[in-house]
C-alpha cells in the first residue's frame, strides 16, 4: 500500500450531478443505463477512465465524477474534470437526457419520482431508506461537492480537523447553489444543507451538530464518535450493515480508510471551473489555519461546536449576507472584532492567504464575491415570479453552463 500523503500534498475531488430530461428537465433514473453504456453493455456501479472515475449513489438519477487518485494541484483538474461532464452528456444525449448542476431539482416530488439504486450494493441502500426514508429532499435531491484532504498521522489530522472545523460554517456563503425546492424559493440560500442537516435525526449521534467536534485521534475519533453513532444505530440494524465510518454525517468526517478528511457541506456548482475555485479558495483558508498563521491550535480547538453550529445556520439562511459579529470567531480568522458580512469576511480571507498570487482563479472567485454565490445569482435570474416555466428557462440555461464550461453570470 502506498504511504498517507502529508497534509495539503494531494486533492480528490468528487461532483454530484443530476440526471435530468433533455427538454423537461424532469429527474430521469437511469445512472445504471448511463453506467452501463460506459462499460460496454456491463451493468456496473463504477467506471475506471483512468484519471476519473464515475459512480452510483443511493438514487438512480445522480452521477458522480471524480479523480480516482490525490492530484498535486486543483488547476489541472478543471479541463479534465469538464472533459469527463461532456463525455457523460455525450453519453446521455441518445437516452434523451442531460446533466443538471445545482445541488438541488427545483421542482422534483422525492416521495413520488425517488428510485434507489437496485443493483450491487442495494442491501445497503435499502437498510439506509428503511432506517432513514430517502424519498425526501435530504436524502433524495441534493447534490455537492465533495472536498478530501489527506493527513499522513494523528498530529496532522488533529490540525487539519481544527482547520476544517472553523471554516465548515461559512463555507455556504461561498458556495450556496440551493434556493429552490418544491417549485419555490424560501426559508435559506442553501435549502440543499437545510434539509440534509435533518435527514438523519432519527439517530441523532449521525450527525450530531453537523460541525463536528475536537478530536486529535483516530482513537479518539472511534471512541467518541463511531462507537456511539453504531451502538445507537444497532436496534434498528443488527446485521450491521451500515456499521462503517461513512455512516457519519458530519459536514467534515474523516475517512480513515484513506486517510483524508472529507468536507461535505459545499454544493456543487455551475461548471467545474466554479467547483474547483471554491476548493482552491477553502484549501487556501484552512491552510492558513493548520500554518497557526492567525491563531494557534490550542485556541482554534477549545472554540465551542454550538458557536460554530449557529454560524453555520446563518450562512446556510443567508448566505453572503449572513451577518457574522462572533468575536471569538473573528479573532481566530486574525480579524477584529467587528461585524462582517459573510461575503465580505471571504474577501478579506482570500486576499490574506497564497491565493491572491494566483492569477488562474481571480476571475472566478471575483464573480462569486461581487455577484454573490450562485443561489443568489440563480434567485435574481428568476426574478419575483418563480413559475415553472421560468424556472425551467434559468435551469434550462445552468444545464447549457455545464456543458459549455462557463460561469452563470448576471447580465
Amino acid at each position: 500500500m502506498a504511504l498517507p500523503l502529508h497534509a495539503f500534498a494531494g486533492y480528490g475531488i468528487e461532483l454530484e450531478y443530476m440526471i435530468v430530461d433533455r427538454h423537461t428537465l424532469a429527474v430521469m433514473p437511469i445512472a445504471d443505463a448511463l453506467l452501463q453504456a460506459a462499460a460496454g453493455g456491463q451493468v456496473v456501479s463504477s467506471v475506471d477512465r483512468g484519471h476519473f472515475g464515475w459512480s452510483n449513489e443511493i438514487v438512480l438519477h445522480l452521477v458522480e465524477i471524480k479523480n480516482e487518485r490525490p492530484d498535486p494541484a486543483l488547476e489541472p483538474l478543471v479541463a479534465g474534470f469538464q472533459a469527463e461532464v461532456r463525455q457523460v452528456n455525450r453519453l446521455l444525449d441518445p437516452l434523451g437526457a442531460r446533466l443538471m448542476p445545482g445541488a438541488m431539482h427545483p421542482w422534483m416530488d422525492p416521495a413520488a419520482e425517488t428510485r434507489l439504486w437496485p443493483h450491487d450494493n442495494a442491501p445497503i441502500y435499502q437498510a439506509y431508506d428503511r432506517i432513514f426514508g430517502c424519498r425526501q429532499h435530504g436524502q433524495a435531491n441534493l447534490q455537492s461537492m465533495h472536498l478530501n484532504l489527506p493527513f499522513a498521522n494523528d498530529a496532522e489530522f488533529a490540525r487539519l480537523h481544527a482547520a476544517v472545523r472553523l471554516l465548515l460554517p461559512i463555507l455556504p456563503a461561498l458556495a450556496a447553489s440551493s434556493p429552490f425546492a418544491d417549485g419555490a424559493p424560501g426559508g435559506a440560500l442553501d435549502r440543499r444543507m437545510e434539509a440534509y442537516r435533518s435527514a438523519v435525526q432519527r439517530v441523532p449521534s449521525v450527525i450530531g451538530q453537523v460541525i463536528p467536534d475536537t478530536l486529535n485521534s483516530r482513537a479518539e475519533y472511534a471512541v467518541q464518535v463511531l462507537a456511539p453513532m453504531y451502538r445507537d444505530i444497532a436496534p434498528l440494524d443488527p446485521e450491521g450493515v451500515l456499521r462503517h465510518e461513512w455512516l457519519n454525517a458530519r459536514g467534515a468526517i474523516p475517512r480513515f480508510e484513506r486517510n483524508a478528511i472529507e468536507i461535505r457541506v459545499i454544493d456543487v456548482q455551475e461548471c467545474p471551473l466554479a467547483d474547483l475555485a471554491i476548493a482552491a479558495a477553502a484549501t487556501a483558508v484552512i491552510r492558513a489555519l493548520y500554518d497557526d498563521r492567525w491563531s494557534p491550535l490550542v485556541m482554534q480547538q477549545a472554540f465551542g461546536t454550538e458557536a460554530l453550529a449557529n454560524i453555520l445556520l446563518a450562512c446556510l439562511r443567508d448566505a453572503d449576507q449572513a451577518v457574522i459579529d462572533d468575536a471569538g470567531y473573528l479573532r481566530l480568522l486574525g480579524l477584529s472584532d467587528r461585524e462582517y458580512r459573510a461575503g465580505e469576511l471571504w474577501r478579506h480571507l482570500i486576499n490574506r492567504t497564497a491565493l491572491n498570487r494566483s492569477t488562474f482563479w481571480v476571475e472566478t472567485l471575483r464573480v462569486m464575491l461581487d455577484q454573490g454565490p450562485l443561489a443568489r445569482r440563480i434567485l435574481r435570474a428568476v426574478g419575483p415570479v418563480s413559475s415553472k416555466d421560468r424556472l425551467h428557462a434559468v435551469y434550462l440555461e445552468l444545464c447549457d453552463c455545464l456543458e459549455a464550461g462557463k460561469l452563470f453570470v448576471d447580465r
